[in-house]
């Protein structure tokens, strides 16, 4: 038999004899290697690593513990899943179960109506481990439409995406079960189970195990809220029992800090059923949260040569129509209102308006770069089934601002505004950024190749000129310029897309905005947008998660508690309170109608940054006992002290933020 050649990614080369599979390839390489592998990439393609090599070939193993290789190992076990469930629930149809970021799920139709249980998601998760067990190999076979028809006559979900394919209707929502090249592949487990897929999987099932089922829900049949509802299945996967138990404790800490649970507790703000969904509304602690936040982007703004303006609410309906919404976003937009003098719409963005802020006259090259900022109300019109709290919502207020300058000064402004994003979000806690370059989507733009290829360069040559590492995300630009997401790690590690800076060279040119240069001549300014908290209510849901309510205490709605220990301590209590007051400080005074203990454990369940207990040797000496979150506790403080203290940390932190 004669051997083949095969080219590593580092540019090595290793001889294995003919007939070779790229788990052969790992196991020549080492033990180590071929047990943490999971599927391949030959000449680019991801493989299965039982699939024949060939001569020539550049192959590279995946490995479970990259991103790869998790996606390979949820996908395969989602299909475990679909194997568990068709035997424990015979007749069950099921229909599409991707891999999706820290897990999988798969939809089922279960017959006469039936529905799963938490009881069931025991049984099921029992049943995949028999499975896993049983070491069962993952069998690839490819075969015509007409047949991949037949072999699953009796699953109608998989006829539907066969034949939408096959009339070339297909969509992304099929593109994991379909390739589109003519030929179905699927993956037999055993005689009784067989799963449309395009693949790779893992060898075997035994090369799962660290899974957990997690919870059921409705979902409708290809998001079509009036189709089909289908049993939803969710579950995690990873490629150790270590991997898996972190994740399964960050999900218990991030339930802890689920801003909706903790806004209610808090009484921050709420979401009252009479508005209906994906509006909320803010009690007087959040606002005064929100009004701090908004506070001091206003001020950052204004040092920062940024000019402020305000739009109104709604538009008619031919201004969206010159900015390509309607054509290109109305899915996006609330339904139109027909008035006596047109057709009006909510505005889901601002950029529209400040575009006829800029043209209401003439404009020359020395008022460029002209900066406009607006915290303004916009609405977007999302589906119920995607709301989230604050973090996805119908009505929200963006710190919108957009940039006209000169093409001479597009990196600069660019730089700048990057400078500026990071150090804002620094300034409310955030340090562990990550950067995505967004490009075109080839079906959904409008403009030349040419200027979204100058755009794309401005943007990426301003990450580069920083320093800093991003990924470019191809495709994922929205219709009218490619743009930088910034993101930002929080606490516990959790990825949330905040920032964006967009390059707009189309937008200027369906409002026909003009300056005239140093030429004399009237020139295309380019246009920047910029959302630097994304939007107020989705930082704030981010905020809340961030700080698991225990907000800085230069942000915290109320800073300090005093608490009298008697009544006889009360009226020393409103002293205090009053000197703190005078001094700037958010406080208030909890009287002695219960008692001492049940009153600070209930300030505390209010995450109050101090608490003030005052009593006999206090009210002798002018002093406090300091009982502060998170610290330990002081007797005996003089009250001038603690003001002082306090005081001094406030001002720090805000002269902090504002350094930033």
């Amino acid at each position: 038999m004669s051997n083949i050649t095969i080219s590593l990614p580092d540019g090595s080369e290793r001889e294995l004899p003919e007939g070779s599979t790229a788990l052969d390839l790992a196991a020549s390489i080492g033990n180590r290697l071929k047990k943490a592998a999971v599927a391949a990439t030959v000449d680019g393609t991801e493989t299965d690593l039982t699939a024949p090599l060939t001569d020539g070939s550049e192959v590279g193993i995946i490995t479970n513990d990259t991103d790869d290789g998790r996606h390979v190992l949820r996908h395969s076990t989602a299909h475990v899943l679909a194997q568990a469930v068709t035997r424990l629930f015979p007749g069950a149809k099921f229909s599409i179960g991707p891999a999706i970021e820290h897990g999988f799920y798969y939809d089922f139709d279960l017959p006469d109506g039936q529905t799963f249980s938490d009881d069931d998601l025991v049984a099921i998760e029992a049943e995949m481990r028999e499975i896993v067990k049983a070491n069962q190999p993952f069998v690839r076979s490819e075969m015509s439409m007409a047949d991949a028809k037949e072999l699953f006559s009796d699953q109608p979900y998989k006829v539907e995406i066969i034949e939408r394919v096959e009339s070339a209707a297909g969509d992304q929502f099929d593109a994991g079960e379909v390739s589109g090249d003519g030929m179905i592949s699927a993956y037999r487990n055993t005689d009784e189970f067989v799963d449309m897929c395009v693949g790779p999987h893992v060898p075997t099932t035994g090369r799962l195990g660290h899974f957990k089922l997690q919870r059921v829900s409705g979902a409708h049949w290809r998001g079509n809220e009036d189709g089909i509802m289908l049993q939803r299945i969710y579950g995690t996967a990873w490629e150790s029992k270590q991997a898996l138990a972190e994740h399964l404790h960050r999900l218990d800490e991030a339930a802890k800090r689920d801003h909706r649970k903790l806004a209610n507790e808090l009484d921050l703000l709420s979401f009252p059923s009479e508005l209906g969904g994906g509006l909320a509304v803010w009690h007087p602690k959040g606002a005064i949260v929100r009004k701090l936040m908004e506070d001091y982007s206003r001020e950052r703004h204004e040092h920062g040569g940024y000019e402020f303006v305000y739009t109104p609410h709604l538009a008619n309906g031919k201004l969206f129509e010159t900015s390509g919404h309607l054509e290109w976003y109305a899915d996006g937009m609330y339904p139109p209102m027909e008035m006596d003098n047109g057709t009006y719409y909510m505005k889901p963005m601002n950029c529209p308006m400040h575009c006829l802020i800029f043209k209401s006259r003439q404009r020359s090259y020395r008022e460029l770069p002209l900066r406009l900022f607006e915290l303004g109300n916009v609405y977007r019109y999302e589906r119920a089934g995607t709301l989230h709290g604050l973090l996805r919502i119908r009505g929200f207020t963006q710190d919108d601002s957009h940039i006209y300058c000169t093409e001479d000064q597009l990196a600069d402004e660019i730089a700048s505004l990057l400078d500026f994003v990071l150090s804002v979000l620094r300034a409310f806690g955030f340090d562990e950024f990550t950067f995505n370059l967004s490009t075109k989507n080839p079906d959904k733009y409008v403009g030349s190749d040419m200027i979204w290829e100058r755009a794309t360069a401005a943007l990426a040559e301003a990450l580069d000129q920083h320093g800093l590492e991003y990924e470019t995300k191809e495709g994922d630009a929205a219709f009218y310029g490619p743009k930088i997401d910034i993101d930002v790690r929080d606490a516990i590690g959790r990825s949330w897309q905040l920032s964006t800076i967009q390059a707009d060279f189309q937008l200027p040119e369906r409002f026909d905005l003009e300056y005239v240069g140093a030429d004399n001549e009237r020139h295309r300014p380019i246009m920047l947008h910029r959302a630097l908290l994304g939007s107020v209510e989705r930082f704030m849901g981010v905020m809340i998660e961030h700080y698991a309510g225990n907000f800085p205490t230069w942000l915290a709605p109320l800073q300090v508690r005093v608490l009298p220990v008697a009544t006889a301590h009360e009226e020393y209590a409103e002293t205090v309170r009053d000197r703190l007051a005078s001094a700037g400080l958010r406080v208030d005074v909890v009287g002695a109608n219960d008692a001492l203990g049940k009153r600070i454990r209930a300030s505390k369940m209010e995450k109050i940054p101090y608490i003030l207990v005052v009593g006999d040797d206090d009210l002798a000496a002018t002093t406090v006992g300091v009982n502060p979150r998170g610290g330990e506790v002081e007797r005996g403080v003089g009250l001038s002290e603690f003001v002082s203290r306090v005081t001094d940390e406030v001002a720090a932190s805000t002269e902090r933020a504002l350094a930033h």
